[in-house]
């Protein structure tokens, strides 16, 4: 029986990449996967792999392409940056390979085994650059509005504010989505203070990778880009020594 893998690649540097994921793409007959990912991984790979690469905003098509290389009987790798179920192709590569309905209902069997390997997601390696940022718990949100309705959005932003979660926001702008994180910025500070700290992270484990911190005041009127990542602090969230740490609460512990 073939075999189609739905491998993160993380930031898409080796070192940054699980021994799984180096394993897997090692195995297949054929890549597929966004231009720029694929471009990512083609220097470690054998020369004797294929590959299938479409552009952006080409995901059912390079995954239907995918599926049917591995319905003739090929092991294939759909490779997806950060981790493929944070976002990426491994939900769409279920719902194809089932042929499944607007409910979601399959009418087949998978014709091919399916295995997902995990990948180091913007929020887990974007934190390592700014400090410890994630102590507590936290929220990933997507300013993208393509595939959610802005409403949608906005009550995901209210209900983690409200719940002083730390927020992580992935697809914060593009040349199309100016003022989308200004809006989410206004949503959030309706409940924390503009003082408060937070933190961006550009081509994360690429080059022209940059970090910085600021205040929540400050991010508002920041711009951003598709490939920032956005990390906004909580009530126990502290600049120490230019990292962005959220205090985890031993502290407390240890005086009790």
């Amino acid at each position: 029986m073939s075999k189609l893998v739905v491998v993160g690649i993380g930031p898409g540097s080796k070192p940054e990449m699980t021994g799984a994921a180096l394993d897997a793409l090692a195995a297949v007959d054929v890549v597929a996967g966004y231009t720029t990912y694929v471009n990512l991984v083609k220097p470690l790979l054998p020369e004797s792999t294929e590959y299938l690469v479409t552009g952006m905003r080409s995901e059912i098509e390079r995954c239907q392409m995918a599926i049917d290389e591995a319905e003739k009987g090929r092991n294939v790798a759909m490779v997806c940056s950060g981790d493929p179920g944070v976002y990426g192709m491994a939900g769409l590569i279920y719902e194809l390979a089932a042929k499944t309905d607007e409910q979601g209902v399959p009418s087949r069997d998978f014709p091919f085994e399916i295995e997902v390997i995990p990948g180091v997601t913007a929020a887990s390696s974007g934190a390592s650059r700014l400090g410890a940022p994630l102590m507590q718990d936290f929220a990933v949100i997507s300013l993208s509005d393509l595939l959610c309705p802005w409403e949608v959005i906005e009550r995901r932003l209210a209900g983690a504010a409200a719940g002083g979660l730390v927020i992580v926001l992935y697809n914060p702008g593009s040349r199309t989505r100016t003022d989308h994180l200004a809006r989410a910025c206004d949503i959030i500070l309706k409940e924390r203070g503009p003082e408060t700290v937070c933190g961006l992270v550009d081509h994360i484990g690429r080059e022209g990778q940059t970090s910085r911190l600021l205040t929540l005041g400050e991010l508002r009127d920041t711009e951003v880009q598709m490939v920032t990542t956005v990390f906004i602090g909580n009530e126990r969230t502290r600049n120490i020594n230019g990292k962005m740490v959220t205090l985890r609460g031993y502290e407390r512990k240890e005086r009790a």
